[in-house]
């Protein structure tokens, strides 16, 4: 009994703190840190979804326009330059990394435009179920893509926030200073706009 009265108010007064540093955001930070990496990983999956139909598409493209070389011949390099760079472990605090990668999503998204503006000239090809099936596909990941984007860029708006103001700031300083400020999409919004898909 007499231990306990004697350690008592230690006690209390760490169980104070504990509950105080817990409310005052000492863990923010690292929440929305991981927040930034779960909404990244999501566009880098809806990249690679987009990535993984275009050989399908090219194919059928390919059985109806073979003329239209140079147009598929620049969808299949935009794919495979952006597929075979190595995403550096640091991406979300490199800039210049980050800008490369957004720099190949751009060039695949164009390719896929011009495509499709290709396949306006063939009536048969737009009425085959395979290229139908892989357009509502293709249609679906660039609307999946701009989704995962949004939230990527709220996300590190929340982190990039935290770290630049108070309490964060104080936070990032004492505990967290392995912690950068995070990249976030920059291009032009003609780029980030899925491809129109339109057949008529």
């Amino acid at each position: 009994m007499h231990v306990l009265r004697r350690f008592f108010p230690r006690l209390l007064a760490c169980g104070l703190l504990l509950s105080l540093l817990s409310g005052c955001g000492v863990n923010d930070i690292p929440t929305y840190d991981e927040a930034v990496k779960a909404a990244w990983a999501q566009v880098d999956n809806q990249y690679k979804r987009r990535a993984d139909l275009i050989p399908n598409l090219v194919e059928v493209v390919k059985g109806f326009a073979a003329q239209e070389k140079d147009t598929l011949t620049a969808v299949v390099e935009a794919r495979a330059k952006a597929t075979q760079t190595q995403l550096p472990s640091d991406i979300l605090s490199n800039p210049e990394a980050f800008r490369q990668f957004e720099a190949n999503q751009g060039a695949i998204g164009q390719a896929l435009s011009r495509l499709l503006v290709v396949v306006e000239r063939y009536p048969d090809l737009k009425s085959n179920q395979n290229f139908l099936s892989l357009q509502a596909q293709l249609e679906g990941t660039e609307n999946r893509i701009a989704v995962a984007r949004r939230d990527y860029i709220q996300a590190v708006q929340v982190y990039n926030t935290e770290l630049r103001t108070f309490p964060g700031r104080i936070w990032a300083s004492l505990l967290y200073s392995e912690m950068e400020i995070r990249e976030t999409f920059t291009q032009p919004e003609s780029l980030a706009e899925p491809p129109q898909v339109t057949f008529n």
